[in-house]
């Protein structure tokens, strides 16, 4: 007998390779190619946009928009918002006092060029917060799928924040959607990274990450829950990006290969291998707010 389970599949909207670039080719030309898998697989997913991607092409919101999808929001401009859980350099997170403020001017910007205002969010980096929660909390967001379960490893199902802590059980409102990891799995790794699902798709195969997600739905379903099976994705893994160091004039920046690995064509095959896997599998895909309104 299969296993029912939800899929959500969430689309960080950002600038190329996350922080390493300033570039957005491929929000414009990644995204496309995103849309036309979903399409003919049929599934629909939610788009999370930073307000300064939002802003800049508003041509891709407006494709993004028409096909479907539920656009939601990943903060102003890819800035850390919450908790960090390991180092990147010279990247700090911002004041708590500037949270609300960057939360709400980003909500502002993607609502004026969506259309729609955004009820469901996503931390840069899976960087959430107690201090984040509450301000979505108070702006009516519905959803958050910003909690890293490969790190927190507790709460492996949708849940009900406490307004004192983010990755504990509480009477919020808004309902926080972790990212599925490999939680039977033994980790080597200093912050359990080796558990995470991503970018295994493409650096390895679809296969690979199948092999995660169905570890995580027997986890889950054995202990009482309907599985929710939760990906985060990026528009520039769907489109070639450079590979090796990125000049800046005064320095460069070299991300590790994995990074940037296999980005493009491999990326886009295997990820269309992976909805077709998980839809045989019984997967039923729902964006981040049909989820948020069944577990109310």
């Amino acid at each position: 007998m299969k296993t029912e389970f939800d899929v959500v599949l969430g689309i960080d909207m950002e600038t190329d390779i996350g922080s390493f670039t300033s570039n957005y080719e491929g929000v414009r030309h990644g995204t496309p190619r995103l849309l036309e898998i979903m399409q003919r697989k049929n599934v629909r997913a939610t788009y999370f946009w930073t307000g300064h991607a939002a802003e800049n092409n508003p041509e891709t919101v407006a494709d993004v928009c028409a096909a479907g999808h539920e656009t939601g929001c990943h903060g102003l401009v890819h800035e850390t918002l919450g908790d960090p859980i390991f180092p990147l350099p010279n990247n700090w997170p911002v004041f708590s006092f500037e949270v609300e403020g960057r939360i709400r001017e980003a909500t502002r910007i993607v609502e004026k060029v969506a259309g729609v205002r955004p009820v469901s969010f996503r931390c840069p980096r899976l960087w959430g917060s107690t201090k984040v929660l509450n301000v979505l909390e108070s702006l009516g967001y519905k959803s958050d799928a910003s909690l890293p379960l490969y790190y927190y490893r507790n709460l492996y199902y949708p849940y009900h924040p406490s307004e004192n802590a983010w990755t504990e059980l509480g009477s919020m409102k808004i309902v926080e959607i972790p990212n599925f990891c490999d939680l039977s799995m033994t980790s080597n790794d200093p912050y359990q990274r080796d558990r995470d699902q991503w970018p295994l798709f493409r650096t390895v195969s679809a296969e690979a990450v199948l092999e995660k997600a169905d570890s995580f739905i027997d986890y889950v379903a054995v202990r009482g829950k309907r599985p929710v099976v939760c990906f985060y994705f990026h528009p520039w893994e769907f489109f070639e990006m450079p590979q090796g160091a990125i000049d800046y004039g005064e320095a460069s920046v070299t991300p590790q290969p994995f990074i940037t690995k296999n980005c493009g064509d491999v990326a886009c095959r295997e990820f269309e291998i992976l909805l077709q896997e998980l839809k045989k599998r019984g997967g039923v895909f729902k964006t981040a707010l049909e989820v948020a309104d069944e577990w109310q």
